[in-house]
């Protein structure tokens, strides 16, 4: 059986991406594609991981994950999605990496489902808007414990995924950017589902079209309502121009929020974030999904 896991980051869009999966349970359900939302990580998924540190896993940790698997009968693959997969919000940012206990949490998946293909997917952010983003959100003390202890400048996604690959090598990667996301949402949701590059879905521009003023959802629902079909390269390119052209800027830019977070130290980590993202591409187990 496959197993997919959808971890997110946080940030990215994953509880939208859970509702796709759910739009589309009938293409999904016709490839035997079953999923699971982060209810069962809360339950199973996460008791296991908090024992990680603590001591040997125990064979019953074991087997408790091996009960979640559906039926190989009737499911070829399983989706299981919460951005809490990779660390739950208030680990995300120790030991001066992002996501520090990812590669051990993937690891232990990896001996838990030895007979089975494990997936793991992945949005990633540009750290300059991920990171302020993620403190905020957490106790002041907390924030500030962070703050004084971590180098955050020297954050970023290239050690995560370098654990991930040398503890659990088996474990083949997808990300993408969570940027580039209005423009690729089709070929992220059928790359988590494995379903044909020409699968139709219901809602592949849904997102996309949420984020336009009104001329450019016109503009756009009319080019993907030609016929025949575009190249789907052509297609994205121009979708690409009406987003430049007529994004709603209140939905596609946000405010940081964090005192002394300027846009100096943005731009820095954009310029970073571009040379991690193309260097993740070269990466052997690693697929970078690009518009």
């Amino acid at each position: 059986m496959q197993v997919a896991i959808h971890a997110g980051a946080a940030f990215t869009e994953a509880d939208r991406l859970l509702r796709s999966l759910q739009k589309n349970i009938k293409v999904l359900t016709q490839g035997k594609v079953g999923y699971v939302g982060p209810r069962r990580y809360r339950q199973v998924f996460r008791p296991v991981f908090e024992g990680l540190g603590k001591g040997p896993v125990e064979v019953e940790a074991y087997q408790r994950l091996k009960s979640i698997l559906p039926s190989p009968e009737t499911t070829r693959r399983v989706v299981f999605s919460s951005d809490s997969f990779a660390g739950d919000p208030a680990i995300t940012l120790q030991e001066g990496q992002l996501y520090p206990l990812a590669g051990r949490r993937m690891e232990l998946l990896e001996q838990a489902f030895p007979d089975h293909q494990i997936e793991l997917f992945l949005a990633l952010r540009n750290p300059g808007s991920f990171i302020p983003k993620l403190l905020v959100s957490l106790p002041e003390a907390s924030r500030e414990g962070i703050i004084r202890g971590t180098d955050l400048s020297c954050l970023s996604w290239i050690g995560m995924i370098e654990d991930i690959r040398d503890l659990a090598p088996n474990v083949q990667v997808t990300l993408w950017c969570y940027e580039d996301t209005p423009l690729i949402w089709g070929d992220i949701i059928r790359a988590v589902g494995d379903l044909d590059e020409d699968t139709a879905l219901s809602d592949e521009h849904e997102l996309l079209l949420s984020l336009l003023d009104d001329t450019g959802r016109a503009a756009a629902q009319a080019l993907i309502e030609q016929e025949p079909a575009q190249e789907k390269s052509v297609l994205r390119s121009k979708l690409a121009r009406i987003l430049e052209d007529h994004a709603q800027q209140d939905k596609v830019e946000e405010d940081v929020d964090l005192p002394g977070w300027t846009s100096e130290i943005v731009d820095a980590f954009s310029e970073l974030y571009e040379q991690d993202v193309a260097k993740l591409e070269t990466m052997p187990g690693v697929r970078v999904l690009r518009p």
